[in-house]
């Protein structure tokens, strides 16, 4: 009888030793995977800032003004130059680029 005692609780000491092994190990595993997390959430904060650096750099009057003048072909406008844009039927703007003195 005392034998089968001895028996079943080295049996249990056993398999609570494998389940403690196998909860640290995975323990160890998910503190890694964690760690991994965490470095690529700090990276990804990072490049954020950056991007929205970026953006505001972007986004300033003097650049945007410099965009319209060269790629959209944009100019400040003055009292002395109006541009009449005609809407006939043909849709043909006429006038456009003319001075008219007020």
């Amino acid at each position: 009888m005392i034998v089968r005692l001895n028996i079943i609780l080295a049996i249990a000491l056993l398999l609570s030793c494998f389940w403690l092994i196998r909860t640290s190990y995975e323990s160890r595993h998910l503190f890694v995977e964690l760690e991994k997390a965490q470095s690529q959430s700090h990276e990804l904060q990072i490049d954020f800032e950056r991007l929205q650096v970026d953006k505001r750099a972007q986004a300033t009057p003097l650049r945007v003004e410099k965009l319209a003048r060269e790629k959209l072909h944009m100019f400040n406008t003055s009292p002395a130059v109006t541009h009449y844009v005609n809407t006939s039927a043909s849709g043909v703007a006429s006038a456009a680029g003319q001075e008219v003195q007020p």
